[in-house]
């Protein structure tokens, strides 16, 4: 293998440039970006970085002499058009790219409004990229009222950097409860709570039906027809998978770029990583929109670029910052019948655990990072203690793991 090309510069396509050296790949490997900036790290984008403005150096995985001391050939501006998979190359703005191994690491794209809603106003954000976050930071500068569209963990945690930043936040969700995709109802009421504490006002099982204004948006129009004040709109709904260059090419893709179990796509030789991947997992095709899945995902790929076919096994965990809660949640709930709540050693430390019959699923735990630490361990290693003994205080966690 004498040339690794990487199409996509984030976390997920830089973890496979970094796992190769030090698996000791000797071959070029090139990394293709196209916002024009060194590989950073989006988690921030969403948490610390609204609270004032966006710094870019801050979130940046590595620095520039990094992939320069790595030898990896860095193309920040250099967006990738097309995939010869017969010729192995790839379609550049007057270049063929000639490759060995391929591994697609595009991400994904965030749901937009409908145009029939936004009516052409300005003020409207979505939150993906580095040029987001500082456009949305600039906006809260000013504004006096912020919507939030969305009640996963994007929309909530901007809703609280938007809060601390002293405007009145209005935050919608269309479906009956927030967090309904990624945590249970106990976690979302706990959630709930802190935000109705610092004053956001989270309007459960209502859509947006219109926003207003002439040319800056002042306001919305909701699906129950209450109207709110609104001059900075952020819309949090999701994202879908990038997969239009990997579909180009012939390749097989089902709500992301599908993988076999070793990140491998249809085509020999090229490969998919992250947000953009669709893998087997638990007899389903599952897709992971998570720091951890980058990470892993990508040291996995550049393994078998080298050679060891090590399939990919997940658990998987997430994490989100909220005013002054971390909650940290490990495992997929899907099919649970019971949850153990375990009150923390603080009163504003909790955590709920999720059980299908006698078997752990997955743990959600806020501030008891200890707690979270042990609970992960559990899932990765199969262990189900029983919902007895995480129910009783008395019983020290960590005996459990030996159990």
């Amino acid at each position: 293998m004498r040339n690794v090309a990487i199409v996509g510069a984030g976390l997920a396509g830089f973890s496979v440039a970094r796992r190769l050296r030090e698996l000791d790949y000797t071959g070029a490997i090139t990394l293709f970006g196209d916002e024009g900036a060194l590989p950073y790290d989006r988690p921030p984008l969403s948490k610390g970085s609204l609270k004032a403005s966006v710094d870019a150096s801050g979130a940046t995985l590595r620095p520039s002499e990094f992939f320069e001391e790595n030898q990896i050939a860095l193309r920040p501006s250099e967006p990738v058009l097309g995939i010869d998979t017969t010729a192995r190359t790839l379609q550049l703005r007057g270049e063929a790219f000639a490759f060995d191994a391929l591994v697609l690491a595009t991400g994904a794209t965030p749901r937009a409004l409908p145009n029939a809603i936004i009516r052409g106003l300005h003020g409207v954000h979505g939150l993906r990229t580095l040029a987001d976050a500082q456009r949305i930071s600039q906006a809260f500068g000013t504004a006096q009222h912020a919507l939030i569209v969305g009640g996963g963990y994007i929309g909530l945690e901007v809703a609280a950097a938007a809060a601390e930043r002293g405007l009145r936040v209005t935050l919608i969700e269309a479906g009956p409860r927030i967090l309904g995709r990624v945590a249970g109802p106990p976690t979302a009421d706990a959630i709930r709570a802190a935000h109705k504490r610092k004053g956001v006002d989270i309007r459960e099982g209502v859509g947006l039906s219109a926003l207003v204004g002439t040319d800056q948006v002042k306001g919305a129009i909701l699906s129950d027809g209450a109207h709110v004040a609104a001059d900075c709109v952020i819309v949090g709904i999701g994202i879908d998978p990038n997969v239009t260059l990997a579909k180009s090419a012939g390749l097989a893709t089902e709500n992301g770029i599908l993988v076999d179990p070793t990140c491998q796509t249809s085509q020999p030789g090229i490969w998919a990583a992250g947000d953009c991947a669709a893998f087997p997992m638990a007899d389903q095709i599952t897709r992971l929109e998570s720091v951890g899945n980058a990470i892993e995902m990508g040291e996995v790929v550049a393994a078998n670029i080298m050679g060891q076919s090590r399939p990919y096994a997940p658990t998987a965990w997430f994490w989100s910052d909220q005013f002054d809660l971390k909650l940290q949640m490990v495992g997929l709930s899907p099919g649970y019948d019971r949850i153990v709540t375990r009150p923390g050693v603080n009163p504003d430390a909790i955590s709920h655990w999720y059980y299908a019959g006698e078997r752990l699923l997955s743990v959600d735990i806020i501030n008891e990072p200890k707690t979270y630490i042990i609970a992960k361990r559990l899932i990765e290693t199969g262990k189900s203690p029983p919902p007895a003994q995480i129910a009783d205080q008395s019983v020290n966690l960590k005996v459990l793991l030996k159990s």
